[in-house]
């Protein structure tokens, strides 16, 4: 038996390939690739968070404009009206009349969202309905005395 050194080439011992590896980067390319794509999808189709945009003091309550419709979730705590808004916004305050009483409200940042709590020196009842106007929804807060 011979050994297995070289000559002309003619061993059992594969020689190693000069040429780069290309594939590990073209699937490593792909897959950059493929989530760049997926990503920019995403951001397309997010929905734009709902915002607050302005609190106006009507007659008898309040009226809310939101850029689109909110999660709202509302009660009666203790006389006070409590509406809980899925959305972004500034904090607010401010006061209105109901009855020729005054009545105050304030918008706070919440972990769940914007409070909006109206609080008056005797005990309140409030209705609430929303509807789109202007391209922009609109929630209408009607109060009274209780």
């Amino acid at each position: 038996m011979h050994g297995s050194e070289g000559k002309d080439a003619l061993h059992s011992t594969l020689e190693e390939d000069p040429r780069p590896k290309l594939l590990p980067r073209v699937l490593g390319s792909l897959a950059i690739v493929g989530l760049m794509v997926g990503l920019m999808i995403g951001r397309l189709t997010t929905p734009d968070p709902v915002e607050l945009l302005q609190v106006t003091p009507v007659a008898d309550g309040l009226v809310v404009w939101f850029n689109s419709e909110p999660k709202l979730h509302g009660e009666h705590v203790d006389g006070t009206v409590a509406l809980l808004f899925d959305a972004q916004g500034q904090a607010a305050s401010g006061q209105l009349k109901v009855n020729d009483k005054d009545v105050n409200w304030r918008v706070r940042k919440t972990d769940g969202g914007l409070l909006l709590s109206l609080v008056a020196a005797r005990p309140l009842r409030g209705e609430w309905s929303g509807e789109k106007a202007e391209g922009r929804w609109r929630l209408e807060i009607h109060l009274q005395e209780q």
